[in-house]
């Protein structure tokens, strides 16, 4: 079975999140949910936003370090929006990555904003909903359809859902879209399987 480490959004670690991880967990894998925000939950995105300028970057870089510096090596890294990014930073500079799952974020491989090519071997899913005002209008769809392209179909996959809902997989929140996220849960878990 696989280990994961999954990061929370920019609302914190909130029930929802941590449901998401029970839902992986029942798949019999080990998940952990590292509390990036020291218990603080914004009330809205920008919130969010707006705790993390405050933290600053740097801070939540060595934060995210630290919650898995005693973890295995063989790790899967996955995040929700904000906490993929985070995961998707782990995956491609922690030598070791089992795997990356990242959910409603991608973040490029190529170009300024890009964190260096992705490590060979490694497996990944994307998950977005299409009309997303945050990762289908803001380029995060195009940089995962980038990373398919480059990595390849036989490591590389993008699942997009139809809907507008951003954190639709957080149960506790009014974006929550259950059918979508039922999907979600199910291709995650036979990825967890596959790598495990």
């Amino acid at each position: 079975m696989a280990d994961v480490v999954l990061f929370h959004h920019l609302q914190g670690l909130t029930d929802g999140v941590r449901a998401l991880a029970g839902q992986l967990r029942a798949g019999g894998h080990t998940v952990h949910t590292p509390d990036l925000f020291d218990g603080e939950r914004p009330a809205t995105i920008d919130d969010g936003v707006a705790l993390t300028k405050r933290i600053g970057a740097e801070v939540l870089d060595e934060r995210a370090d630290r919650a898995v510096a005693d973890l295995p090596v063989g790790l899967v890294y996955a995040g929700v929006s904000w906490g993929a990014a985070r995961a998707q930073r782990l995956a491609q500079t922690r030598p070791g990555a089992r795997g990356a799952l990242l959910y409603e974020s991608c973040l490029p491989i190529t170009g300024e904003w890009a964190l260096g090519p992705w490590p060979d071997g490694v497996p990944v899913q994307i998950h977005g909903m299409d009309k997303d005002p945050f990762f289908a209008l803001e380029g995060d769809i195009d940089a995962a359809r980038e990373l398919v392209e480059i990595v390849g179909s036989d490591l590389a996959t993008l699942f997009v859902y139809p809907g507008d809902q951003h954190l639709f997989t957080d149960s506790s929140l009014p974006s929550y879209d259950a059918d979508a996220t039922a999907l979600v849960v199910q291709r995650s878990r036979d990825f967890l399987d596959r790598v495990g």
